[in-house]
């Protein structure tokens, strides 16, 4: 396994600079029918009366489809496959909707994006075949709330996926047209980089903080007499986080790093089947753990707020 501090990312450059050379923009769009619709005024009228309440003062809605159905939760599960992989490839940026993705990972991203697409449009190929079904279920469940007119004909092209490569950098156009907007422009998108970079830091810290404290919890004590249980998954997620760390992490954390660097030799080798069956081996683990979490701990409650970018004047 190679080390988290590899040569060629030791860059005397600045972090938001190596950032804004090495990532690219990216933003994930999501079209999802709406299963739930607020009831009109006269039937929100209607229910405040049962309550000698005022219509105005009571919010309701209707579900309009069992989304515990099988063939619904088969679309949902592939929005958050998606949404799952794009968070676990990518990094916060300060702008809604936009993320940062590796330049190198462009294409495989894209390919993977359309087997999610392809993926997507076959779970609602075959929700659709129950719409009917669905919607039947609905009549009989909302009584007098049943309205046909909330439904769509065919569920076909009510969920899609979308994605582009916005770019984040000033048009060049702008520096023959308007230096001095140029040039406030360059400023702008340098603090938008350097808060991406304290966006990602905190983002790190937060999650392994998490997955730290869960496992060292896991580890430590006795429930009912016995060690506590604890899932497969609880140490393969540290090791997934490394991986995703050492290729993400911009290196602007000397501290962060070290503290990854920290839990991944606590639990290097370490297999849950051997924390299972030695204690010794289970105290220690959770014994070094857990002095990784009290620093992680410092890290969160010390961390700054979030600054507001605000265009300069």
């Amino acid at each position: 396994m190679s080390t988290l501090l590899e040569p060629d990312l030791q860059s005397t450059s600045q972090p938001a600079e190596r950032l804004r050379t090495t990532m690219a923009a990216v933003r994930v769009s999501l079209s999802w029918f709406g299963t739930r619709k607020t009831l009109t005024s006269d039937q929100k009228a209607q229910a405040a009366d049962t309550f000698g309440a005022e219509g105005a003062f009571l919010s309701a809605g209707k579900k309009l489809l069992d989304t515990r159905h099988p063939a619904f939760r088969a679309v949902t599960g592939v929005r958050g496959r998606l949404l799952g992989y794009t968070k676990s490839m990518s990094l916060p940026y300060p702008e809604p909707g936009i993320r940062l993705l590796r330049q190198d990972r462009i294409e495989p991203f894209n390919r993977q994006m359309h087997f999610f697409r392809e993926e997507l449009d076959e779970a609602v190929w075959r929700l659709d075949e129950h719409f009917a079904e669905l919607k039947s279920a609905a009549r009989d469940r909302l009584g007098s709330l049943y309205n046909p007119a909330d439904y769509p004909g065919s569920l076909h092209g009510m969920f899609s996926v979308t994605w582009d490569f916005p770019s984040v950098e000033p048009p060049d156009y702008l520096r023959q047209l308007n230096p001095q907007l140029y040039e406030e422009e360059c400023q702008r998108m340098q603090q938008r980089f350097s808060e991406a970079v304290r966006l990602a830091e905190e983002a790190f810290t937060a999650e392994l903080a998490q997955l730290v404290s869960h496992l060292t919890e896991r580890l430590s004590g006795q429930e009912d007499g016995k060690p506590k249980i604890f899932r497969d998954s609880a140490v393969g997620n540290l090791q997934e986080f490394f991986a995703r760390f050492q290729d993400l992490n911009v290196r602007s954390n000397e501290e962060l790093d070290r503290l990854v660097a920290d839990a991944q030799r606590i639990v290097r080798g370490v297999e849950p089947q051997a924390l299972r069956d030695s204690d010794g081996l289970r105290q220690h683990v959770a014994t070094e753990l857990s002095r990784v979490e009290s620093v992680l701990d410092g890290l969160l409650v010390d961390r700054p707020r979030r600054r507001i970018l605000r265009k300069p004047r």
